[in-house]
């Protein structure tokens, strides 16, 4: 794994948003100016917004409020807490440690050089803008027992964002988060285990806060952030501790209630309900007014032929 150390440095002494001379900056870390200009443009390749101004030196386009262990684990309680600043995935990591991990241990990053979504795509994630963070969860029921949970992740951190003052989210089927029919967020559960034994999940959650048209001027479809969907912005580290506490009571409830105690939740949230929709189903389009979901987690798609299920996989969603 490269040694981030120093870039890592600089970019704490950039996150008050104030300008610091390249000077500064390489007597506070050792070293030259001219690699302190190095670092800067590697930094601005993570995504971050530095600029320069002859006589001032380098500053933020604005304040960063960089995540810290401390701070999370003062506002909710976290068997296991990891912050690792890079790293490749977040759900990667916890998926290589299993076997090692407490129920409700949560790894966090503020940036994912081979982050990822659903169906293998990659999931941008520019340093500092987001929140990237990922939960280990064991099933004792098994895997048939993970019938759904996307839903109720997705519900779970909709309600927990209204909360927050994000009062117009809305959840998207199978695994999305949508304002104003804008994507603000994806969710990617990853599972192993063997049939008859428990199931061993990793829920992955990207959620853009205040990714710039810059930051994600590479994704492919309509996009939003935490910024316009709040009238005020909740602090990153409350953000972040307030997802943790609500996914893992959400989790707790699920495995007493299962899906039949979301469907309600899901239905008042779901941004495409009673609304004309079509499904991708690989080489096929369904079209049809979306009525919710059933108990199995299944789409509700009403034709002309009457109302059909149908389960996730390679099914994509779109409005009409």
């Amino acid at each position: 794994m490269k040694d981030h150390s120093t870039r890592l440095a600089l970019v704490a002494m950039l996150s008050d948003g104030k300008f610091h001379s390249g000077e500064a900056l390489g007597e506070s870390l050792g070293i030259s100016r001219a690699a302190i200009s190095k670092h800067i443009k590697a930094l601005q390749s993570w995504g971050l917004d530095i600029f320069r101004v002859q006589g001032k030196g380098y500053s933020l386009a604005s304040k960063l409020e960089l995540l810290d262990c401390d701070k999370i684990s003062a506002q909710v309680k976290c068997p296991s807490l990891e912050l690792i600043p890079m790293i490749d995935s977040t759900n990667q990591y916890l998926l290589d440690r299993v076997g090692q991990l407490p129920q409700g241990a949560v790894c966090l990053a503020e940036y994912q050089e081979s982050g990822r979504g659903r169906r293998g795509r990659q999931w941008l994630s520019p340093f500092g803008s987001n929140l990237y963070l990922s939960m280990y969860w064991r099933l004792d029921a098994g895997m048939a027992a993970a019938m759904g949970l996307s839903l109720v992740v997705g519900v779970a951190i909709a309600e927990a964002l209204q909360s927050l003052g994000a009062d117009d989210i809305k959840v998207k089927w199978p695994n999305d988060l949508y304002y104003r029919d804008k994507k603000l967020a994806g969710i990617l559960i990853e599972m192993t285990g063997q049939t008859g034994e428990a199931a061993h999940l990793v829920i992955g959650m990207g959620l853009n806060v205040a990714m710039t048209e810059q930051g994600g001027s590479e994704i492919g479809q309509a996009w939003t952030n935490l910024a316009q969907a709040c009238s005020g912005l909740p602090e990153r580290n409350q953000l972040a501790a307030t997802l943790i506490q609500r996914l893992y009571e959400t989790l707790e409830h699920y495995e007493s209630v299962g899906l039949d105690g979301f469907i309600e939740r899901w239905n008042r949230l779901d941004n495409f309900l009673d609304r004309p929709v079509k499904l991708l189903i690989g080489e096929r389009v369904a079209e049809g007014i979306a009525r919710g979901i059933n108990n199995q987690g299944a789409l509700l798609l009403e034709t002309e032929q009457g109302l059909t299920p149908y389960v996730g996989g390679e099914i994509s969603l779109r409005g009409c």
